[in-house]
Order: C-alpha cells, then sequence, then structure tokens
C-alpha cells in the first residue's frame, strides 16, 4: 500500500472513476482552470477536458439543479460546492428536488449524483464558513450522507457514492487535506452504510465521525497512557444510512459510550447515537451517555477562541473519566 493524502486519495478516486465510466463529470466553482480549491480537482482539467470538468459560476443553486438535470438524464455528476455552508444556498435542489425525485416519480427516475464539500472549522474561517451541518442533511430521507476520515476511506467510499444509484452527500473536512494514510494499492470500494471501529477497546465506546475520529483516536491513547482505561474508537462513517449494528454492539462490549462531534450538540449527530443505545442498548450501559460537541455559538475568528469552541482531546478524555466514574 502506499501512503498518500486525503487530497490525493480523493483525486486519484475521482481520476479512476472518470476513466472506468465515461458518464462520470465534474462540476463547481474553480473546479477546471484553477483545478480546486484544495486543489482535489488538480490535473483533471488537463486529462478529461472542459467537457467533463466543468467550471460553473458563481451560483450553488444553478450548480446543483444542472447536477441533477444531468444526473436524471442518465449520467453521473460530482458536483463540488466549496464549503458546506454554500450548499444552504442550494438547499431547496439538494432537499426538495434531489433526495425526492426517485419517491414523486415512483422509481421512474433516480438521481446518481454525488454533493462534494468540506465543513468543519480551525482555519480562522469565521462564523459563515466553518460549520458543520451534515446532520441536517442526514436528517432527509433519500439522501445518503457519508463523512470519512481516512484517506483510504475517502478514496473507497467516495468510489461507491459515484456508483450509487442515488444521490450522495459526501462530507470532507478543511482539516484532513493534508493528513496522510496508507491507501491500498488494489482496485475497491468501501460500502455504504458500514461504520467501523478503528480501535479496539473493552472499558468504553468514542463514537466520532470526520475529523473527530482522530480526536478520539488522540483520547483513546491517552486514557490508556494516563489512566489504564482501554478505550474503543467507533467511526459512524456513514450517518444515512446509519450502521446500528457495529455501534450497538460496541456499547454492548463496553457497557459505557463517549459521543465526539465537531458541530454543535443541540439535534446534533451525539444526540442520535444515545437515543439509539438507549433504545438498542440500554440494559448494557453503566452510566448515561455523554455527549462531546463544539461549543454552541458562531465560531470566532480569533485562534485561541476557535481552539476553545472545538472539541478537543482534554474535553473527550475528561467526558470518558466521568461517565466511567
Amino acid at each position: 500500500m502506499a501512503t498518500k493524502t486525503y487530497r490525493e486519495a480523493l483525486n486519484e478516486a475521482l481520476r479512476e472513476e472518470m476513466y472506468r465510466d465515461p458518464n462520470v463529470f465534474i462540476i463547481g466553482q474553480d473546479v477546471g482552470k484553477f483545478e480546486g480549491a484544495y486543489r482535489v480537482t488538480q490535473g483533471l482539467l488537463a486529462e478529461f477536458g472542459p467537457k467533463r470538468v466543468k467550471d460553473a459560476p458563481i451560483s450553488e443553486m444553478a450548480i446543483a439543479g444542472a447536477g441533477i438535470g444531468a444526473a436524471m438524464a442518465g449520467l453521473r455528476p460530482v458536483v463540488e460546492f466549496m464549503t458546506i455552508n454554500f450548499t444552504l444556498v442550494a438547499i431547496d435542489q439538494i432537499v426538495n428536488n434531489a433526495a425526492k425525485i426517485r419517491y414523486m416519480f415512483g422509481g421512474q427516475v433516480s438521481v446518481p449524483m454525488v454533493i462534494r464539500t468540506p465543513g468543519g472549522g480551525g482555519q480562522q474561517l469565521t462564523a459563515q464558513h466553518s460549520q458543520n451541518l451534515e446532520n441536517w442533511y442526514a436528517n432527509t430521507p433519500g439522501l445518503k450522507v457519508v463523512a470519512p476520515v481516512t484517506p483510504a476511506d475517502a478514496k473507497g467510499l467516495l468510489k461507491a457514492a459515484i456508483r450509487d444509484p442515488d444521490p450522495v452527500f459526501f462530507l470532507e473536512n478543511l482539516a484532513l487535506y493534508n493528513t496522510r494514510g496508507e491507501v491500498p494499492d488494489e482496485e475497491y470500494e468501501i460500502s455504504i452504510g458500514t461504520a467501523d471501529i478503528k480501535r479496539e477497546g473493552t472499558d468504553i465506546s468514542l463514537i466520532a465521525h470526520s475529523r473527530m475520529v482522530n480526536v478520539a483516536l488522540q483520547a483513546a491513547q491517552r486514557l490508556q497512557d494516563e489512566e489504564g482505561v482501554s478505550a474503543e474508537v467507533v467511526d459512524i462513517r456513514s450517518l444515512r444510512p446509519l450502521d446500528t449494528e457495529t455501534i450497538v454492539n460496541s456499547v454492548k462490549k463496553t457497557n459505557h459510550a463517549v459521543t465526539v462531534e465537531e458541530g454543535w450538540t443541540t439535534f446534533g449527530v451525539g444526540g442520535e447515537m444515545a437515543a439509539l443505545l438507549a433504545d438498542q442498548a440500554f440494559d448494557y450501559l453503566d452510566a448515561p451517555v455523554k455527549r462531546v460537541g463544539g461549543e454552541e455559538v458562531p465560531m470566532p475568528y480569533s485562534k485561541p477562541l476557535e481552539r476553545a469552541v472545538i472539541p478537543s482531546v482534554d474535553k473527550v478524555v475528561s467526558a470518558a473519566m466521568e461517565v466511567l466514574a
């Protein structure tokens, strides 16, 4: 296996799928000549030409609409939005059209479209550009929502998303693009709807997605080194459909759970995890589920304040010890 960055893994998945299927094309702002705001589409315009790597005007509603129309006509668009915050301009197209067309057309038409977009804070991009809104989309029947953390997962899930017959909301994270990891050399894809145990443990389950999986892994190592606590790290990886079996089985083994998300906890992903565990693993819990999330304020510009808002390893360790106590 070769070591690649998250960005390189995404680029590789796009290239391979564009070679595999001539119906796959990319559309978004600056995806062509500028090679992507985060260089994910680097080199693809030169390789595949402007018909398959299309620079779009600054109109998220038009980009989403073009993608939906193309998908209904038999193509497989990969729509890139510069950040998840900008998807709000196109939320009517995503939620009221892309997610519902298969149902409203009685299954006669589908929308095999991927929406790629990064979220997250920590880059001093202020309140309107640092949000985590994936739970909004995971709330919508008809949309599949995935949030890979490793380069290998990013490549495998993106390939699966492009091949899927329905719209997939593919969440990235600004802080992950330069992270590195091993990526298999052979052809592979990762099934949408599967969670992953990133670290085995016996005392407590740390349940996270996207960038917060890395925070949970660091917290698990600290708990082992400083407290002798064996923490299992569950990467949700797919928010819709949700792999309830893997999550519930982990907590049945450890009897304790902490959820970790970068977004706000009120009506968040952690709340869904807590409800799931109360419903399906209540008799196995030795303590209430503790939720760790971002402070419930708009993201500050100041770097020290931004650090204080985003969940830290210290906060996860503290929550875990509180649950175990």
